[in-house]
């Protein structure tokens, strides 16, 4: 069993340290804006400890003519809690807070590993692959959201 709430940026830093930027500086988990009162921060506890978390940014991509755009980063599970659907339970909890948006896009840069993973969610691939040195190659991926009808 798992519980989800919010966190503060700084209880990221240990995952996306340890995931997404393992042997770089614990500098690197440092994101702009990470503390900007528009910026939510996610965790997924499992028996108390975080072994998920998922950051949600106020961002505007010019590709996109969307109004109101969010950015996912900072995506990470730990390796022995994947494949579990906590990835997808972070992304659906994220996307209820931002219900309250009549209508808005969310979007991320996604790892070519986690193309697969996204696509069942829902999310589509926009322009060609590019590489975020030293991660590798990725892709944007993007998912409009429309509550006016609700």
């Amino acid at each position: 069993m798992y519980t989800l709430k919010k966190i503060t940026a700084l209880e990221t830093y240990p995952l996306r340290h340890t995931i997404l930027r393992k042997g770089e500086p614990i500098e690197k988990c440092i994101y702009p804006n990470d503390n900007s009162q528009s910026t939510l921060h996610f965790g997924l506890f499992e028996n108390s400890v975080v072994v998920g978390i998922v950051s949600v940014f106020q961002t505007k991509k010019e590709l996109f003519d969307n109004e109101k755009q969010f950015q996912i980063r900072g995506m990470a599970v730990l390796e022995e809690h994947q494949k579990k659907g906590y990835g997808a339970a972070l992304i659906h909890h994220a996307v209820t807070y931002l219900q309250k948006e009549e209508k808005f896009l969310l979007w991320f840069n996604a790892r070519i590993i986690a193309i697969g993973f996204y696509e069942k969610l829902g999310f589509e691939k926009t322009g060609e692959p590019f590489e975020i040195d030293p991660i590798g190659i990725h892709y944007i991926m993007f998912k409009k959201y429309d509550n006016s009808s609700k």
